[in-house]
């Protein structure tokens, strides 16, 4: 099975510092204590989460669309990686997918159904146990 691999530097202080990193496909950016924990407009590693999370789970749920005898036409995923103070320290506490399907021959009962097991059948999903993931799912 293939390995993937991204590297990243960080330089200087915590709050003073700055960082960038690249992945072996060619995505570079800057990041900073500023655009983790504040406004600053630069990625950071919940971005880079999101974006694992949304792109993981439009493949896995057509997947199992297709598997259902439904193929979908499109599936759009948008997700929104909340980091959270928790005590004295900071964690990743939830995913918020919200989900628009083109699947003609599907009905909502059976989209939820497919989307609710794709939760917890998706590869990124389930490398993020212990941190709660919503689906917000609708036909287009």
């Amino acid at each position: 099975m293939p390995v993937r691999a991204a590297s990243a530097v960080w330089t200087g202080g915590l709050k003073t510092g700055k960082g960038s990193f690249k992945t072996e496909s060619g995505i570079a950016a800057s990041y900073s204590f500023g655009s983790r924990f504040g406004d600053q407009s630069m990625s950071n590693p919940e971005e880079l989460l999101a974006a694992a999370e949304a792109t993981c789970y439009s493949m896995a749920l057509s997947s199992a669309l297709e598997k259902n005898g439904t193929p979908s036409t499109s599936v759009e995923s948008q997700a929104k990686c909340t980091l959270e103070k928790v005590g004295e320290g900071f964690s990743i506490t939830s995913v918020a997918l919200t989900v628009r399907v083109a699947a003609p021959g599907v009905d909502d009962a059976t989209l939820q159904r497919l989307a609710e097991a794709t939760r917890t059948g998706c590869l990124v999903s389930r490398a993020l146990t212990g941190t709660r993931i919503e689906i917000h799912a609708s036909l287009v």
